[in-house]
């Protein structure tokens, strides 16, 4: 039998929650409305507060994932894998929660009425109430919650996940949720009672609450240890992510809310705490990648698809979203000052069999390497990446995409040329590439049509299904770089391959092999029933019905790999 309170009774409405804050919309709706004089509303208040405390959420969770910034003061290793993201989905139901707690405390409680604006000395009276009655009352609730029927029925939910993260804070029973929900409310009520109360306190004490559990959840160690040297009194007033991720480590200790001073009166304080506060942010306990791979952004509104925009987001496949429109501005401002001052950048990791595994992104964007003036500026780009890399031990880095096209640096071997000391190894995918795709072609294909045909991927494509029997015909201008190809071949498969200058050459065949990007216009010379391989980034847009499209190529990663929470970010993927 479920323990009382120990699911959301809104559990099996999904998203569909969110209509339960109707009736405080309907609220403010029908005051504006048909009220000649609106009078003071709290379902408003509520509703703006309930905003607020999702965006501190957001915004501090979108913080804690910048990578590129915070990889060396991580307090753990490992990164957010789909499995608890997938168990953090809801992680805002307590914000729903409290909304209706609060809309309750303004209809049992007069003095809610009439609140001002603004009452200096709230501030004073309601630190007064944190510090000698919300700290000590959540330390002793917390203890009791780590008992074992307690912890068993209720808050081992929040010590579930692996990682903690900002979202992590959200993360537990209804009943844990009215409890914290309590005891925040302590010094907003006292306060107000008291005649001290105003609007601008609630916000602030709020808010202010939600921002400090953000900073003790993640999993970015952000306080710097010279406060504590310079003002030893402030380990007893402030904690730390690090605080926090020991509790989480060893259990019965560290119970404070913010304050450890609670910690340390009830002999609950680890030992460890500033030690190894101190070994993490200094960057001791990194550790570096083996492997890289070296990616680039496909277009402006795919590259909001990062665990440090929206981080559940990007744990799904891309698809375009209106959502994602009104933050174009801010991706297109964010495209200009990457292509003036950026350096490639850490995005993701993950760890493979004790191996670290990480993506790196050359701040530019498809249409930018079709530019003849930035090729320059790309391959310095790719270069100081492989540089960076060479010296923080790396063994390999992949370059992906067009960061390997043939015409911007020979598939990188103007790079391998030109660093001939380099311990890094630099490669590129098109092999295995090139595997998938043709694992993809049907054995009883006797005829494809190739775009893309004189790359590194085209080349390897047409050799080997000559070496089939396949005639290939090959989309190409440069009569050179075919007879290139086509003397590679052996003797008796020669004739397989076949130079074709237009796409109408292939108004009969069934089986295109895209590697270079074509318009729905030249889509229409394919028959009907065609099918099209690509390893075209961006992917071509499917505009014909009568037609199919495969996918981009991709391989399955094995089971034990762990912290993976990315899907790809671009288009067909």
């Amino acid at each position: 039998m479920v323990a009382f309170l120990s699911s959301w009774p809104w559990e099996n409405l999904g998203n569909l929650k969110y209509l339960l804050y109707g009736p405080l919309i309907a609220n403010v709706v029908y005051a504006r409305m048909y009220e000649e004089t609106p009078k003071f509303n709290w379902c408003l208040h509520i509703l703006i507060l309930c905003a607020l405390r999702g965006a501190v959420y957001t915004l501090c969770s979108g913080l804690n994932h910048w990578h590129f910034l915070t990889r060396r003061r991580r307090v753990v290793q490992q990164t957010v894998d789909f499995k608890q993201i997938d168990s953090e989905w809801h992680w805002d139901n307590f914000i729903l929660l409290h909304a209706f707690m609060g809309l309750m405390a303004t209809y049992t409680f007069p003095v809610f009425t009439n609140l001002p604006i603004w009452n200096s000395k709230g501030y004073l009276f309601a630190l007064l109430l944190h510090i000698a009655v919300v700290e000590p009352l959540y330390y002793f609730v917390h203890m009791l919650l780590h008992s074992d029927y307690l912890f068993t029925n209720y808050h081992s939910l929040h010590h579930s996940s692996v990682v903690p993260q900002t979202l992590t804070a959200g993360l537990a029973t209804p009943l844990e949720h009215i409890i914290f929900g309590l005891i925040m409310g302590i010094p907003i009520l006292a306060t107000c009672l008291l005649g001290y109360g105003s609007l601008k306190l609630i916000y602030g004490y709020v808010l202010i609450f939600d921002f400090l559990k953000c900073l003790g959840h993640g999993y970015t160690e952000c306080v710097p240890p010279v406060i504590f040297e310079f003002l030893p009194f402030l380990k007893y007033l402030i904690y730390t992510p690090t605080y926090h991720y020991l509790h989480r480590k060893e259990m019965n200790t560290n119970f404070c809310l913010f304050m450890p001073l609670y910690d340390a009166l009830g002999n609950t304080l680890n030992k460890k705490s500033w030690e190894l506060h101190k070994k993490i942010f200094s960057g001791e306990n990194t550790k570096e990648p083996d492997f890289v791979f070296l990616m680039h952004c496909v277009d402006v509104i795919s590259s909001i698809h990062v665990p440090f925009v929206l981080r559940s987001f990007v744990s799904l496949p891309y698809t375009t979203r209106l959502f994602l429109f009104p933050l174009w501005p801010l991706a297109f401002a964010t495209t200009m000052l990457l292509w003036m001052f950026g350096k490639a950048f850490l995005v993701m990791g993950y760890t493979l069999r004790g191996r670290v595994h990480q993506s790196w992104c050359v701040p530019r964007y498809g249409f930018q390497y079709f530019l003849p003036f930035a090729k320059n500026g790309i391959n310095d780009q790719i270069e100081d990446a492989i540089l960076k890399a060479d010296k923080l031990g790396v063994k390999v880095i992949s370059l992906a995409a067009l960061n390997k096209n043939e015409a911007l640096n020979g598939g990188g071997t103007l790079f391998v040329k030109k660093l001939p000391d380099l311990r890094v190894r630099v490669t590129h995918g098109n092999t295995l590439t090139a595997a998938v795709i043709l694992s993809e072609i049907p054995k009883e294909v006797k005829e494809v049509f190739l775009t893309g045909a004189t790359s590194k991927l085209g080349r390897a494509i047409a050799l080997y299904l000559c070496r089939r029997g396949v005639r290939v015909m090959m989309l190409t201008k440069s009569t050179e770089r075919f007879q290139s190809i086509q003397n590679e071949a052996a003797e008796e498969h020669r004739s397989c391959l076949v130079q074709v200058t237009k796409f109408q050459a292939a108004q009969h065949c069934k089986t295109w092999v895209v590697g270079k990007w074509i318009t729905p216009r030249e889509q229409r010379w394919a028959p009907s029933g065609t099918h099209f391989n690509q390893f075209v980034v961006p992917s071509i847009l499917e505009f014909r019905r009568d037609c199919t499209y495969g996918k981009l190529a991709a391989m399955k990663l094995p089971e034990d790999v762990q912290g993976l929470g990315t899907c790809e970010g671009f288009p067909g993927s």
